[in-house]
């Protein structure tokens, strides 16, 4: 991993709890969508974070969900607010976009696990890939939302786009999807066999997915995420 200085762009907060972060590489970085940086907090301290944006975008965006005053993703927080340059490491990881296949493809997430399906899926727009991509995320509440709008325009601009946005907990306002992020897409798609499945989200979550999927005909070698080498 190249370790590279960026500049602070901005620091924006998307709920009470995520932050929007955007990096100005001080010189060329290169990563593939779907792939992670480590955030140098010091030498001994490296911690990951999924890119969302695209390869090709100028400015590199994380979304940070940090809880508690002294979170381990709060730190960073204070430590991007504390200096207007900051060091990265790019990038990492094996779970990137599989640019030879032609299968649809699924990209699923939980919370901030967005980040890695959105760099694959602004990418995918770049790419003007036209099998069906589903995207489907899920959040604990209407409250915990944020870039729906901004989602849905990059699936809208797919040949075979679908957004479902999920909420475990719905207010009277809410007009999507309630319940676990997995079930409306068992309810669209009865055999999973023919897609590749991109997953992000809490460990436990997707090795239960994994799982899951499997029982409804996904093939497991068709399933990526970083987070089965932890599963």
């Amino acid at each position: 991993m190249k370790a590279t200085s960026c500049k602070v762009h901005s620091l924006l907060p998307l709920t009470e709890h995520v932050y929007q972060v955007l990096l100005k590489p001080e010189q060329a970085v290169s990563f593939e969508a779907g792939q992670y940086l480590n955030f140098v907090m010091s030498d001994d301290d490296k911690r990951p974070f999924s890119i969302a944006s695209a390869p090709k975008d100028e400015l590199i965006e994380l979304q940070i969900g940090a809880f508690g005053a002294d979170s381990w993703a709060m730190q960073v927080i204070d430590h991007i607010k504390a200096n207007d340059v900051v060091t990265v490491e790019v990038a990492a990881g094996v779970a990137q976009l599989k640019t030879n296949s032609e299968r649809p493809i699924i990209l699923l997430a939980g919370g901030t696990g967005f980040s890695y399906i959105k760099s694959i899926l602004a990418d995918l727009v770049e790419r003007k890939f036209d099998k069906p991509v589903l995207v489907y995320w899920g959040l604990r509440e209407p409250s915990a939302c944020y870039q729906l709008d901004q989602t849905q325009a990059l699936v809208d601009s797919l040949t075979k786009g679908q957004f479902t946005p999920v909420v475990e907990t719905a207010d009277e306002q809410w007009q999507g999807s309630v319940g676990k992020v997995h079930e409306p897409l068992l309810n669209d798609v009865t055999c999973l066999a023919d897609y590749d499945i991109y997953m992000a989200g809490r460990f436990d979550m997707v090795g239960f997915l994994q799982t899951k999927f499997i029982e409804h005909g996904g093939i497991k070698e068709h399933m990526y995420g970083d987070a089965f080498a932890f599963i």
